[in-house]
């Protein structure tokens, strides 16, 4: 069965960072590769193959263009760059393994793009959560979503949040009087 893709990869460019001049041959496995693993893991594989058989077709309801355009295509987006991120400065040809350069930029270490990374994981399993949350209160109209059976991805139902909070190091401290509500209201950064 063809691969129908439920984002563009204009809408990867448009939507994050990857400047409109790289080749979309570089990240279009990535696209592929994060809808295949974690898109496919929140639907099921049931409804995972009618919406792709609904975009090969054309034969897409309404329902099903609402649930790809207002909850799949962002958490795709994002899962795609999450995926994207460690091998974008990596090429491999006939004489090996090469890491890019610029004259003119400068290479960003390895825990720069790991962070990229947790980032971009981090948006997108904030998507998935609402993905996850439209599905299960409007399963009724997505009968695929509860229609798997024997060796077919069931639909995962819990997405496993990897954001953090931080609290600049919020505790009650009774030696310097400060109380949790301090920090709360000062301090309060999202990592």
């Amino acid at each position: 069965m063809a691969t129908a893709l439920f984002i563009k990869p204009e809408d990867l460019k448009r939507n994050t960072i990857i400047d409109g001049s790289v080749d979309e041959d570089k990240f279009m496995g990535y696209i592929k590769l994060a809808q295949n693993i974690h898109i496919q893991n929140y639907l099921g594989t049931k409804l995972y193959e009618r919406l792709q058989a609904g975009i090969i077709a054309d034969d897409l309801t309404a329902n099903e263009i609402t649930l790809i355009d207002d909850y799949i295509q962002d958490a795709l987006i994002h899962f795609a760059m999450a995926e994207y991120f460690p091998f974008s400065t990596f090429q491999v040809n006939n004489g090996g393994v090469f890491k890019h350069t610029s004259e003119n930029a400068v290479q960003v270490d390895q825990s720069d793009v790991e962070n990229l990374a947790k980032k971009e994981r981090s948006y997108a399993e904030y998507y998935a959560k609402r993905l996850v949350d439209y599905l299960c209160t409007n399963s009724s109209l997505y009968p695929e979503y509860s229609a798997n059976t024997d060796n077919d991805i069931p639909p995962d139902k819990q997405v496993q949040y990897s954001g953090s909070w931080y609290f600049g190091g919020a505790q009650d401290n009774k030696s310097t009087g400060n109380r949790m509500d301090d920090y709360l209201k000062n301090d309060l950064k999202y990592e």
